[in-house]
């Protein structure tokens, strides 16, 4: 059976024979070290996100010899890249500080970021560039009552819409850097957090005919 060596890229842990990183990763006497005693695994990205880990097989994969079909030899290394910043959600990540000297984003980069939010879209007002979104919702109460959720979502990440009343039922935010004059990744990634926030308690009750 061809057999494969696995190399976790983990931050610097000291291991021994029974050490557990992860309820699904049980490093027995296999592993190396070096002559401090620390096992040479370490982390690729920036920023940790947690600890992950694999499974044993299941016993119908043991049945099918799948370990067999798999490509390599015994010395193959298998890499476990742990993502990046990149990688996340926009609704996962941070607004940042933004520098008046920055530049907006290009018409082209803010059309591949209004893909990743939902119900936003890109208009221009004198050759500034906004994000836009509209709810049509039960009543005004629940207007207020969503106005009241934005505020909550937006206040920790300190990046403030501009927030309109148009009709009792109807609310719009608009997202831009007016530092900046256009728009930046604060901007997408306050609409992203804002695309979390729960509506549908608020917007109109859809008739069902029997």
């Amino acid at each position: 059976m061809a057999t494969t060596k696995l190399v976790l890229l983990f931050p610097l842990v000291q291991l021994n024979s029974t050490t557990k990183i992860n309820p699904s990763f049980n490093f027995l006497q296999q592993h190396s070290t070096t002559r401090n005693g620390f096992s040479p695994l370490r982390s690729l990205a920036n920023d940790f996100l947690g600890d992950f880990g694999a499974r044993d097989p299941f016993p119908a994969e043991l049945e099918s010899k799948f370990g067999e079909k798999v490509l390599g030899t015994y010395n193959t290394e298998h890499k476990i890249l742990i993502p990046n910043i990149s990688a996340l959600s926009l609704s996962q990540q941070d607004c940042l500080p933004i520098s008046p000297l920055q530049s907006p984003l290009s018409q082209d980069d803010a059309n591949q970021l209004i893909r990743k939010v939902l119900g936003w879209r890109i208009v221009n007002e004198d050759g500034v560039l906004k994000i836009r979104c509209l709810w049509k919702l039960r009543d005004f109460k629940c207007g207020v009552e969503l106005i009241n959720r934005i505020s909550k979502v937006v206040e920790s990440a300190g990046h403030f819409p501009n927030i309109h009343v148009e009709q009792p039922n109807q609310v719009r935010a608009e997202l831009w850097t007016a530092s900046i004059g256009g728009l930046s990744m604060n901007d997408f990634i306050v609409a992203a957090k804002i695309d979390q926030i729960k509506t549908s308690d608020l917007v109109p009750r859809k008739r069902v005919w029997a």
